[in-house]
């Protein structure tokens, strides 16, 4: 299970995205965002040496405000040719150096994601240690190779060509609201 630290990180993974999320093709606001951390879940590595996080994230700069879905892979070392995914670096109070990757490029973030769609895995609590989050809801795709599609803008409507997908809410002011977050395409 997720083993989550209660500590710090200079910078924060917000700090970190601040700078990040601008640069995406993706990201729709003008100017540098105001973050806050909204919703999301983890995986756990089977290796238990990559941390795997699909964080939303809210900019409060945004009228209406703009929710973005970052999936996250936390390592001990850089890897290799993965540079361009490189969201940063932080010092993580318990753990040292770990190099932030953006997971949608990561192998073991999409690897996991597939067994979380085809019901090999489960999720897990953003903020809690050995919790699985009864709140990610999966259809579950056939299970047979797949391709794993990672929506940046969460969507409120259930993708009709998908195998599977997974939801899951995040918190936006008063409002509690639902997403597809990961669709299992062929």
């Amino acid at each position: 299970m997720a083993v989550v630290h209660n500590t710090t990180m200079e910078p924060t993974k917000l700090e970190l995205l601040a700078h990040w999320l601008p640069q995406q093709r993706w990201y729709h606001g003008a100017g540098a965002p105001v973050l806050r951390k909204a919703g999301g879940f983890r995986l756990d590595d089977p290796a238990g040496e990559v941390g795997i996080e699909f964080m939303i994230v809210i900019d409060e700069t945004a009228d209406p405000v703009a929710a973005y879905h970052v999936p996250m892979t936390y390592r001990g070392e850089p890897v290799a040719g993965a540079e361009a995914a490189l969201i940063g670096t932080s010092e993580h109070g318990v753990l040292g150096t770990r190099w932030i990757y953006d997971g949608a490029a990561d192998e073991v973030l999409l690897e996991q994601a597939a067994a979380l769609l085809t019901g090999k895995a489960q999720a897990q609590a953003q903020n809690a240690s050995d919790a699985i989050d009864p709140t990610v809801e999966v259809a579950t795709a056939p299970d047979r190779p797949l391709t794993v599609r990672v929506n940046r803008t969460p969507r409120d409507q259930r993708p009709a060509a998908a195998l599977g997908y997974v939801t899951a809410p995040w918190q936006a002011g008063d409002v509690t609201a639902r997403g597809v977050l990961l669709e299992a395409v062929a």
